[in-house]
């Protein structure tokens, strides 16, 4: 179970501030009663049918690929990307086969460097390949013009018919260009739910099918958020941290910090921070409000940022987001007395020590392992605690206006 210290938060005494509208708005997020709000009850009524699924065709692409290029932007990669880190050895992931009973599962869609994209396909044309691409619409500019490259790849290489086997769309039920095109060319399909956007999306099969080939136990992960959604839905604030937490952020907020920076220990998870800050930002920064998302990889960034946190200006507070067993069986003596984690934990006390007297508040999300279980939990409790919070703060956590513009600017600029 996550444990969240809020100890050191001098905020904690005006709590009661904000505790009538948390519970209020846990109420309206269980009752349905905002669009978008189907994450809440996802993890005890996904469909079950679509879940089998979702593993045979993973097991499928493991028995018969080498390679699975999940092609998607924002949260039809993010939390994909952000679990497979999570989960596996910090190099042999990158290796196919290794470490786990999986394929590799690399990125693209995500960005709209032509060098990149030449490189990736270069890397996959030698490979034995399938491709998930994942979009509600399929028009999304940076997925679509990744799509279109690999899909021409895997027609020149198995033919048409073989690609049609090769290539799995995860997309609206009903209706858009890419749900469209599967089922002219036959392709097989998810569906992305309507009544879950994309930032929340990880625990559907959005995220789900890309980290079963990747070779992880969803059943596990589901479980973990099923154990979550238990707990961080009781509308009590002594009960729920993830509640604790997203009315303290608001107190910070009100008292001019208005910049969260959370700082992880383990490089596997500076994806899951990445995963965070599309969470956080998306959803709570509208309408000239917010709280600026950052994050930092402990303990290096202590010798590249370490003087802006203590000593810059006084408008952040910190989120530590740490694993509590963060080793191998086979552990890495630093001399007699230490071993090298313990080195790690006692960088992080002697930090949190030296922020917290820079007036810098600290928070701490502690998570007990390292494993698809812990995982669901703690993706759970980052999107309830967020949902809350930016509800609080007076904002829909679950649109987002602003990134339409830019949408629409690229258009004009295409014609």
């Amino acid at each position: 179970m996550i444990k969240v210290n809020f100890e050191k938060a001098e905020e904690v005494k005006n709590l009661s501030k904000h505790v009538s509208a948390a519970k209020t708005h846990i109420s309206d997020l269980l009752a349905g009663k905002i669009d978008m709000t189907g994450w809440v009850d996802h993890p005890i009524k996904y469909d079950k049918e679509e879940f089998a699924r979702i593993k045979e065709v993973a097991n499928e692409i493991k028995n018969e690929a080498e390679v699975l290029v999940s092609i998607g932007i924002g949260g039809s990669y993010l939390g994909a990307k952000a679990a497979i880190e999570y989960l596996s050895n910090y190099y042999s992931h990158r290796t196919v086969g290794a470490h786990t009973n999986g394929v590799e599962v690399i990125f693209a869609g995500n960005g709209l460097s032509e060098k990149y994209l030449k490189e990736t396909l270069d890397y996959v044309e030698g490979k034995n390949f399938y491709i998930n691409v994942i979009s509600k619409s399929g028009g999304t500019l940076e997925p679509a013009t990744a799509f279109d490259k690999f899909k021409a790849l895997c027609e020149k290489k198995y033919g048409k018919d073989g690609a049609k086997k090769r290539i799995i769309a995860t997309t609206d039920k009903a209706k858009g260009i890419l749900k469209e095109e599967a089922d002219r060319e036959g392709y097989r399909t998810f569906v992305v739910p309507d009544d879950i956007g994309g930032r929340y999306s990880v625990l559907s099969a959005v995220g789900l099918l890309p980290i079963a080939a990747a070779g992880f136990d969803i059943d596990k992960l589901m479980k973990g958020a099923e154990a979550a959604r238990s707990i961080y839905t009781v509308a009590d604030e002594n009960k729920n941290d993830a509640m604790k937490y997203a009315i303290i952020r608001n107190l910070y907020y009100e008292n001019g910090k208005d910049i969260e920076v959370f700082a992880t220990l383990s490089p596997n998870m500076q994806y899951f921070a990445e995963w965070l800050k599309q969470l956080f930002g998306e959803s709570e920064c509208k309408g000239n409000k917010g709280i600026f998302p950052a994050s930092l990889s402990m303990t290096a960034d202590l010798h590249s940022m370490g003087q802006l946190m203590q000593e810059g200006k006084r408008n952040m507070f910190e989120t530590f987001i740490m694993i509590e067993n963060d080793y191998d069986k086979d552990r890495v003596k630093y001399n007699d007395k230490f071993f090298v984690n313990d080195l790690n934990d006692i960088a992080l006390r002697a930090t949190e020590k030296a922020h917290h007297t820079g007036n810098v508040p600290v928070i701490e999300v502690k998570v007990p392992e390292q494993n698809e279980t812990t995982l669901g939990e703690l993706f759970y409790f980052f999107e309830m605690s967020c949902a809350i919070s930016a509800l609080i703060l007076g904002v829909n956590p679950f649109n987002q206006p602003g990134v339409e513009e830019y949408k629409k600017n690229i258009k004009e600029l295409l014609k």
